[in-house]
């Protein structure tokens, strides 16, 4: 059996909504990404998974060149008001589950493994970063897609994924980088 056939079956007990295997050279960072993390986001500056903490974009870009393939894919979540945004937020914490599942099939298939994920790291309550000090959980904390300069809905588009399934759905994104 292929990894994609052990793959597809591993996600058939998951909630995985979408999934594609891209080369990870046809990823592609972009700057005015960083510049709405600097100037609009409010976790900017304060955890490990956030710019400045996770590198300078060139960086970043070679990180995740530096693997041979990424499988992208989105699970979906059901709230009772779209607009609920700490209803939202709730959801978040199965679809980290399932990306660190994810990973850790791949690990488990000899790949070495580097995920990012949906918003910033929230697994601690005060980031180490804060304090100066190194990530207490590194095993968990798992840098966002946009921190990386990554476009989660320019993927989308060329992989001719749903991005937006209307009504009180929501579609969570990650991306695990691998490498054998």
């Amino acid at each position: 059996m292929d990894i994609k056939e052990k793959f597809e079956e591993f996600i058939a007990q998951y909630p995985i909504f979408e999934y594609r295997l891209l080369n990870a050279a046809d990823v592609s960072v972009h700057e005015r990404v960083r510049t709405i993390c600097r100037e609009e986001c409010e976790r900017y500056g304060s955890t490990w998974a956030c710019p400045p903490a996770v590198g300078e974009l060139p960086e970043c870009e070679k990180k995740i060149h530096s693997y041979s393939k990424a499988i992208f894919f989105s699970s979906v979540a059901e709230v009772s008001d779209i607009m609920n945004m700490e209803e939202m937020l709730l959801t978040r914490k199965a679809h980290e589950e399932l990306t660190e599942k994810v990973g850790e099939f791949f690990k488990e298939e000899g790949y070495e493994t580097f995920i990012l994920s949906t918003e910033s790291c929230d697994y601690c309550e005060r980031c180490a970063y804060l304090d100066g000090k190194p990530c207490r959980f590194p095993e968990h904390m798992h840098p966002c897609l946009e921190s990386y300069g990554v476009v989660a809905n320019e993927i989308v588009e060329r992989e001719q994924m749903e991005y937006n399934l209307g009504g009180n759905t929501i579609l969570w994104f990650s991306m695990v980088l691998l490498r054998k």
